[in-house]
């Protein structure tokens, strides 16, 4: 598998789970490495710096995809490429009931809606065989604390990925999405309960033990691959059997 001369443009590549799929693209060939990320210029910088040691061109792009035109700057800023990872995510982890409609707005807008603002402006610049993914959550099916929203956003994106994938689907350009299970990282700092979701799904996992970034890397590699050119529209679990016990 291979990405050589390919650009590609991750959301929320500085950090995390991100810059892990970013560094996967640099080391399996990609030429042009876009990285969208929002306040830590240090932490892009730190990644850019990572991707020449790879080999790959870095180019950042600061900037907020909850604002539409912000992305459509961003991706002309870019040019064209030939994959989409919509992986930059937020939201306000409150129960439900003591949500309003300014966290709705800014949730669904950074979440779910970017991937549709970034598909309609990136996708007349991606060659047939192109490909678009996005990263989901099992929060999207179970329900979680505080995750409400969130999850409600997620479900939107994984509703979007078969949407996309049908219409996308003339023009050769595939659509998918990962679900991962519990991943440490700084995201994490938001749950009150941090600690404790660590130590239970360490214990109900299968594999006996979290998500790593690089996994989820691995696996956005071969779903932007021409290996995977019959799988259109999927969410793919990653959570290491977590979801499956009764």
């Amino acid at each position: 598998m291979t990405f050589e001369g390919k650009s590609v443009l991750v959301t929320g590549g500085s950090r995390g789970i991100g810059k892990a799929i970013a560094l996967r693209f640099a080391e399996l060939g990609a030429a042009r490495v876009g990285i969208n990320y929002f306040r830590s210029d240090r932490a892009a910088d730190e990644t850019a710096e990572e991707l020449r040691g790879l080999g790959a061109d870095p180019v950042l792009l600061r900037g907020n995809i909850a604002d539409a035109d912000k992305v459509s700057a961003i991706v002309k800023s870019f040019g064209d490429l030939d994959v989409l990872v919509s992986n930059a995510a937020t939201g306000v982890i409150r129960p439900a009931l003591e949500l309003d409609e300014k966290h709705w707005d800014w949730t669904m807008n950074a979440n779910a809606r970017a991937l549709l603002t970034f598909a309609q402006n990136a996708v007349d610049g991606m060659p047939e065989g192109g490909s678009i993914v996005a990263i989901s959550s099992l929060g999207s099916q179970r329900v979680l604390a505080n995750y409400s929203l969130v999850g409600t956003s997620k479900a939107a994106i994984e509703a979007l990925v078969r949407y996309l994938a049908v219409e996308l689907a003339p023009r050769n350009i595939r659509v998918n999405a990962v679900s991962a299970g519990l991943v440490e990282t700084g995201a994490l700092e938001y749950f009150p309960d941090r600690d404790a979701m660590l130590r239970e799904f360490v214990a109900k996992t299968p594999a006996g033990r979290l998500v790593e970034p690089a996994d989820i890397a691995k696996l956005v590699c071969f779903l932007a691959s021409p290996e995977s050119d019959m799988i259109r529209g999927q969410t793919v679990v990653l959570d290491g059997g977590y979801s499956l016990p009764a």
